[in-house]
């Protein structure tokens, strides 16, 4: 490898910008962690009880598996900004920083005097994100746990069986806005590279959840009606779904266009005959007799064992995956993982999504409360502060 090849693996491509967050429980945590895996100085601001995400289990060898994923590599300083005092460090060090992310409750740091606005009239670079549940519209003052955004986005009322609702089984509502404050930043860096200025950011809860609801809700306002529960079926494709072996393996398979489906039939049912039926000749047909359809794959399924089901799969070249427990997940031969720091023990936590020159091939560990504390006020505390424009 060159030196330049070398010099350009190592660095990572946020390095020497600081990074200030009041932040809670996920969405912002998740933002700042990525930004933190990109090289950037993260200081995370907590109060005196710390992000409550700590408490939230203790899975990871006696910490929260929460606070563990979205917080390795952070600096934590607790500080209360209703103080003066405090107040004062707050401003010092986020004059000297490059954004400031923050998902506390709407108005909580206007009233102090610490809003997005403010601190940008301050420090003109400063890229602010504000994260929420729902914006500043009428419903700003709703709670925004992810299950209650789930509920008012319509995400639960699509997922489930006909039988009853589901949550999706990740907080994905709070996962969406943590990428997509991450996306945010990231745009607003490139646009400062080219005007020198910040901006303010906001992203919200529900509108990440809006937006992944595009679909169903164009079918509600402009089509036939949004889809119903499906269970692990598919509402516009089939077939598209899970059958059960005769040793009881659940298999979701996937058939996308009439070249694939007249295959199915010949190699995996081997009936070929089936693949002309007039109830099943075109997706339209298969999904409006998805009962008789799914009687016939049933059938064939229930014959075989999973062995059995999986070779033929591969023989016709349909489109599989297992319903997999996470135990299996955690021996998928896709799966990586990297090693981090967890107390008195090293744990094996999964490799970040972005395949990347840069990647550490481990994480750095998740701060102890306040564990930076008292270098932070003392590497702050001579720092002048702009007066604002």
């Amino acid at each position: 490898m060159s030196a330049s090849a070398a010099k350009q693996t190592n660095t990572k491509p946020l390095e020497g910008l600081l990074v200030v967050s009041i932040e809670q429980a996920l969405a912002a945590p998740l933002c700042t962690g990525r930004l933190a895996e990109m090289g950037a100085r993260v200081i995370k601001i907590e109060r005196a009880e710390g992000d409550f995400a700590r408490g939230y289990d203790d899975a990871a060898n006696g910490e929260s598996s929460y606070f563990v994923w979205t917080n390795r590599g952070k600096e934590s300083l607790v500080l209360d900004f209703k103080q003066a005092e405090d107040a004062a460090l707050l401003k010092r060090i986020v004059s000297k920083a490059d954004v400031f992310v923050q998902n506390l409750a709407p108005g909580a740091l206007a009233r102090a005097g610490l809003d997005s606005a403010a601190l940008r009239r301050s420090n003109p670079r400063l890229i602010t994100c504000d994260i929420t549940g729902y914006g500043e519209g009428d419903a700003s003052a709703l709670k925004a746990y992810d299950m209650l955004v789930q509920c008012e986005s319509g995400l639960v009322s699509i997922t489930g069986t006909p039988e009853g609702y589901g949550r999706i089984g990740v907080s994905i509502c709070d996962i969406g806005a943590g990428m997509n404050a991450t996306i945010a930043v990231l745009s607003a860096l490139a646009l400062r590279e080219r005007t020198g200025a910040g901006t303010g950011l906001a992203v919200s809860l529900f509108d990440g959840a809006a937006d992944w609801m595009t679909i169903p809700y164009v079918h509600e306002m402009y089509g036939k009606g949004a889809p119903t529960r499906q269970g692990v079926r598919h509402p516009s494709i089939a077939p598209y779904g899970a059958y059960t072996t005769r040793d009881g393996r659940d298999i979701v398979i996937s058939i996308q266009n009439e070249r694939e489906w007249q295959q199915f039939c010949a190699v995996f049912l081997r009936e070929p005959d089936v693949a002309n039926d007039e109830r099943f000749a075109t997706n339209n047909a298969r999904v409006c007799n998805g009962a008789a359809l799914d009687a016939v794959i049933a059938g064939a399924f229930a014959l075989l064992d999973v062995e059995q089901v999986l070779h033929r799969l591969a023989e016709a070249n349909t489109a599989f995956a297992q319903v997999r427990s996470v135990a299996e997940m955690a021996k998928h031969p896709a799966l990586r993982t990297w090693p981090m720091q967890v107390g008195d023990c090293e744990l094996e936590l999964i490799a970040p999504a972005v395949r990347a020159p840069w990647d550490a091939q481990r994480f750095m560990p998740a701060p102890r409360l306040n564990q930076q504390g008292a270098a932070l006020r003392e590497e702050f505390a001579d720092v002048a502060i702009g007066e604002p424009s």
